[in-house]
């Protein structure tokens, strides 16, 4: 390769004499200025020296440099390479978004016999890690062995890392347990594994065996359990991590705040929030979108709003946040503002900004507003819509009673329709009445999706709309045949940082007693205020009295009569539901709302509903 190749155009404003030029390398900040320096090394004798030209390869191979092409080039050039470039060349590659070159790298290191360290390795099964090759992550390890680097802590917790990677979790815990002196890395590697395995037990056990554990032992063992959906046991390891000691990353206020968010556990969330200025912990984006959306799906938009506010350089997530909230909480035509306004500032929107700006027409009616917010992706966004986008549109027409264009827009999406957006067509058939393309779309429901218990229901349930009772005993029974149940409805109260749980029916809460006491004082007002419980929803084989038994346990209603015990006169009242609330349940917060004065504030499945004298923000229809 011709020398001009490798001098640039640009000139430096004075010539540094040889020391100068080594210390200009420490200090270089773009390739602008190192393409200069080299140039400079040419001219003082030095291109061909170890020292600089290593700090050459260090800082091109470095993950923000955008010298790796340059770096390789003048690898190629050095005549006899040392381990230490062979390992900063292999690390650039492996980090890259070729780490296949740092596999051929190597082929050729083994071929001129260039000496291994330590480092050479971490840096291979990185690549490894990156291409998914189980197989060549053997034969390095088949290397390491060979090589006599076996008892080397930092090659082997690498090897460890990369079979926990591949979900090789026996070879890995093989691994582990000839480590003849094991330190923090190997355990937490460990324990990682387990957690990406799905094996959350083991990895807690391993967990409790640690003699010493710092922040990443705890950080992981919190993200996994928050990964699992195990949040009230993410919430128990965090508080005792803060016992031990130990404080915590933004990793884990993430995990942790997120874990709140799923319970709907405000109280303590705003405590962790307070926690986090306390002890001066920088709030980055990350973190600030994650007390947004704690807020937001805790049902306190006004807090979501206050730190929003506080981002000094708010990015697309955290407007994107702000706008879904608006979205679940009914309020579409604030997060219209909210997206124009964001547009604005500057701020592009992404695919998940008009996911949820979609999701905010559909739950508002904003028909027209929707339509043409998804014509605008391409026209005007340059983005292309996923099936998620699709979704919200079929949604939104199908709320709106426009089924027939609903369903033109599935049979020509570019993409192949998924169970959801078969399930929101579904229920926008059943709540307008469309019975005969209900039960079209619950056969392909059921086809597309056997394993879903609430598939069946739904089928049953429009057939007995139909009065086709055959039918619906026949779908009733094809289920039970399978073994297929439906998830249990599953209401949730936090109160004084603890998160109480209860189910249709459920008689395992130390106040199960006085709930129910509670119960039949309500019941007796709704029945004086004319109530009379909607029981078309419910199994076809209960009599009408047994259905009206059974209605009155679901378990938003235990939830809201223990909310009634244990708050006080005029506090808001927040229950977090893993379903979509039912007809007689909503009817019956309503009253409630009405008859005891009380705020209640109710997330399902999808979306708020706020719950004030007697009226819901969704306005009857979710």
């Amino acid at each position: 390769m011709a020398l001009v190749s490798l001098t640039p155009t640009i000139k430096l404003s004075w010539e540094p004499n040889a020391t100068q030029t080594l210390s200009l390398l420490n200090r270089c900040s773009n390739m602008e200025e190192l393409k200069q320096i080299h140039a400079q090394m040419f001219k003082l004798g030095l291109a061909n020296e170890t020292v600089p030209l290593s700090n050459i390869l260090t800082f091109c191979t470095s993950r923000n440099s955008g010298g790796l092409s340059y770096a390789q080039m003048v690898f190629d050039r050095v005549n006899t390479p040392d381990t230490f470039m062979w390992n900063t060349i292999i690390r650039g590659f492996a980090n890259s978004s070729e780490p296949e070159q740092a596999l051929l790298l190597y082929q050729q290191m083994l071929t001129h016999s260039v000496p291994h360290n330590s480092y050479t390795f971490p840096f291979l099964l990185k690549a490894c890690s990156n291409l998914s090759a189980l197989e060549v992550t053997q034969q390095i390890h088949a290397q390491i062995i060979k090589l006599g680097f076996s008892s080397e802590v930092f090659a082997i917790n690498s090897l460890l890392h990369a079979y926990a990677i591949f979900g090789s979790i026996e070879s890995a815990r093989l691994l582990f347990d000839r480590i003849p002196h094991r330190d923090i890395v190997s355990w937490n590697s460990m324990i990682d594994g387990y957690i990406k395995c799905g094996a959350i037990k083991t990895a807690h056990e391993i967990f409790n065996d640690m003699k010493a554990k710092n922040v990443v032992s705890w950080t992981t063992m919190i993200s996994g359990y928050v990964g699992a959906s195990m949040n009230k046991e993410a919430l128990n390891l965090f508080h005792e991590m803060q016992i031990a000691g130990v404080k915590p990353d933004n990793i884990a206020l993430v995990s942790t705040i997120s874990a709140c968010a799923h319970l709907g556990a405000l109280d303590q969330g705003r405590w962790i929030h307070k926690y986090i200025k306390k002890i001066g912990i920088q709030v980055d984006p990350i973190l600030s979108c994650a007390l947004i959306d704690m807020y937001v799906k805790c049902g306190d938009m006004e807090e979501a709003l206050e730190v929003f506010r506080r981002i000094e350089k708010k990015g697309v997530s955290a407007w994107t946040a702000i706008i879904f909230g608006f979205a679940i909480h009914g309020q579409g035509r604030e997060a219209l503002n909210w997206f124009s306004e964001m547009q604005k500032v500057g701020i592009k929107p992404n695919l998940i900004t008009f996911t949820a700006i979609l999701t905010a027409c559909s739950y508002a009616g904003l028909v027209d507003e929707g339509k043409s917010l998804f014509e605008s992706m391409e026209r005007k966004h340059n983005l292309k819509p996923t099936i998620e986008h699709y979704g919200c549109v079929v949604d939104l027409l199908g709320r709106a009673g426009l089924l027939m264009e609903a369903k033109k827009l599935i049979d020509t999406m570019p993409v192949r329709p998924n169970s959801v957006i078969w399930g929101a067509l579904l229920k926008a058939c059943r709540i307008h009445g469309n019975l005969n393309l209900g039960k079209q779309i619950g056969k392909i429901l059921i086809e597309n999706d056997p394993e879903h218990g609430g598939r069946y229901i739904h089928l049953a349930t429009i057939y007995a709309m139909a009065r086709e009772w055959d039918h619906a005993v026949e779908v009733r029974r094809q289920m039970i045949d399978k073994g297929i149940t439906k998830l249990p409805g599953c209401s949730s109260i936090s109160l004084s940082g603890i998160s109480h749980e209860f189910f249709a029916g459920d008689r395992s809460h130390p106040h199960i007693d006085e709930i129910n006491r509670m119960w039949d004082q309500i019941a007796k007002r709704l029945k004086q205020e004319g109530y009379k419980p909607s029981t078309r929803g419910l199994l076809l084989d209960l009599e009408d009295e047994e259905k009206e038994t059974a209605i009155q346990k679901h378990s938003e209603k235990l939830a809201i009569a223990f909310g009634l015990i244990k708050t006080q006169p005029g506090e808001t009242i927040r229950i977090i539901k893993n379903l979509r609330v039912c007809e007689d349940c909503h009817t019956v917060t309503k009253l409630i709302s009405k008859l005891y004065a009380r705020e209640i504030i109710m997330r399902d499945r999808t979306r708020f509903h706020l719950f004030s004298d007697g009226k819901c923000t969704c306005g009857d229809y979710w």
